[in-house]
């Protein structure tokens, strides 16, 4: 791998964590600070490898680079406290207060307690996610722009925004056992919703898109990895999100079309993303609590088996409705209905569909118009006009169109 291609992989893998361990060490107040001392020393390996080439341990290297400019930040802080403060006679620090913890138990350590500090309930979800792909995930603010079809402006406002309520809010990072539970509902939140940014994105960047997939279960890997957060939901949450991966490639034709589940080629799905998946679900299985994301696996589990029998239908069925008791949402009940047809025919599916009435919705009526076909066809043409009319993407409006003309034929 040349320069050209090291700096930047070594920059998404290795950005995440430096920052992590500096802003660990600096606290919130400095988190600016933490990110311009590893923007240097990227910088720096950049001009340095380019005239002396790149030395044999890559990663060693950008470690004492940035060791040595975060040691020097805290040298010059200390000299202006005492100029300023000369009364604070402990300010000159002794050399274990300078010492930058760059172990792989600290780097892992910092990463986690970072993931649970910048999702905090004060930080709106959108800020959380971008906070997340900035820091935790070491993307640039054009990717993160990208991600959410916005500009940088408007990225960098909202990442300044998040940064300004961190400090205001004085949140330490680091891990209270006592309220894990509670946190962890607040980062599974985020990974949730990171993870969706890709797998449901209207971005036609495709490779952007699977990489916001697997960097939330990254982030989530973390979790399951540390005996504090390693609990059922999270494993839950996890399985679920392998599940789906799992089905990636399968979801979009090669001109970037919406492919429906009925139609799509089982020969993209990804059979070790599925494994995981199972062997996720099985450790999610302990405890007393029943989460969402326990039934939203189960569900995601039986769109992997490639059979169409009545047990699989009858049993996504039976989870949508566990589902919709536990916290009920109009896109789950529109699913749910899809599964409805499946295991008990469409007459069921479209008397249940038609009490939803998600008149907004273009995935109503495309469900409708889906539900209708031969039963009606006027009217299946007439709820799929009107989904085309409601859809705001290329690829939902290629698909819809795809189902009229076949209608039409």
């Amino acid at each position: 791998m040349n320069q050209d291609e090291l700096i930047p992989h070594l920059f998404r893998t290795e950005y995440r964590k430096i920052v992590s361990v500096l802003a660990k060490r600096f606290g919130f107040e400095q988190l600016e600070t933490a990110e311009d001392i590893t923007s240097e020393t990227f910088l720096t390996a950049t001009q340095t490898w380019g005239l002396q080439g790149i030395p044999k341990n890559p990663t060693a290297w950008l470690y004492f680079v940035a060791k040595n400019k975060a040691r020097n930040f805290l040298q010059r802080t200390a000299v202006f406290i005492n100029k300023v403060s000369p009364e604070i006679t402990n300010a000159d620090l002794r050399h274990d207060e300078l010492d930058i913890d760059l172990s792989p138990q600290n780097i892992n350590d910092s990463q986690l307690q970072m993931m649970i500090a910048i999702c905090h309930p004060s930080i709106s979800p959108e800020a959380q996610i971008a906070l997340s792909l900035r820091i935790l995930c070491g993307f640039g603010v054009e990717e993160i722009a990208d991600a959410f079809l916005t500009n940088k402006e408007i990225i960098n406002k909202r990442l300044f925004r998040a940064k300004e309520k961190l400090r205001e809010e004085k949140i330490s990072i680091g891990i209270d056992v006592v309220d894990i539970d509670k946190c962890l509902d607040s980062v599974l939140r985020t990974i949730y919703l990171l993870f969706n940014e890709g797998y449901y994105s209207i971005s036609k960047n495709k490779t952007m898109r699977k990489d916001l997939c697997l960097e939330a279960i990254r982030l989530c890997t973390m979790l399951v990895e540390n005996e504090v957060t390693n609990k059922p939901q999270v494993n839950a949450l996890l399985a679920l999100m392998c599940f789906h991966i799992s089905r990636f490639d399968a979801r979009l034709s090669e001109n970037g079309e919406l492919v429906l589940y009925d139609d799509q080629d089982i020969n993209l799905w990804n059979p070790d993303f599925i494994s995981k998946g199972g062997y996720f679900l099985k450790r999610a299985a302990s405890g007393n609590k029943l989460s969402k994301y326990h039934l939203e696996a189960g569900i995601a589990y039986w769109n992997t088996q490639k059979d169409d029998s009545n047990e699989k239908w009858e049993s996504i069925l039976q989870l949508y409705n566990q589902l919709l008791q536990l916290e009920y949402s109009p896109i789950a009940a529109l699913n749910r209905t899809y599964a409805l047809a499946k295991a008990n025919g469409k007459q069921a599916a479209l008397a249940a569909a038609e009490k939803l009435e998600l008149l907004d919705n273009h995935f109503y009526f495309a469900l409708l118009g889906e539900l209708y076909t031969d039963l009606d066809n006027k009217k299946a043409v007439e709820n799929l006009q009107k989904a085309l009319i409601l859809a705001k993407t290329s690829p939902d409006k290629q698909a819809i169109q795809k189902r009229l003309d076949a209608l039409a034929t």
